[in-house]
């Protein structure tokens, strides 16, 4: 199972490019996940974070996904098949 088809509740999140400098390298445990949202708890804090504004990195993956590709529910994401770039 590639990294976009696990789930990634309880994985690290690190968010490595957005158009919002302020979410540039937030990193913290993904605590729910949405059709449109990721939401990441960084220290006490809870975030939610719009996927379609953000590529991240799960985990110590080296794979960085595009959040405007993941836009769907996390158990539809799960079973569909992505074409790598």
């Amino acid at each position: 199972m590639n990294i976009y088809n696990s789930t990634w509740i309880g994985d690290q999140l690190t968010v490595v490019a957005s158009p919002d400098s302020s979410l540039l390298g937030r990193i913290g445990i993904v605590l729910d996940e949405s059709r449109e949202t990721i939401t990441i708890i960084e220290g006490s804090n809870e975030i939610i974070l719009g996927k379609q504004s953000i590529d991240f990195k799960i985990g110590n993956s080296d794979v960085v996904i595009n959040g405007a590709r993941v836009g769907q529910r996390p158990e539809d994401r799960i079973n569909k098949k992505y074409r790598m770039a």
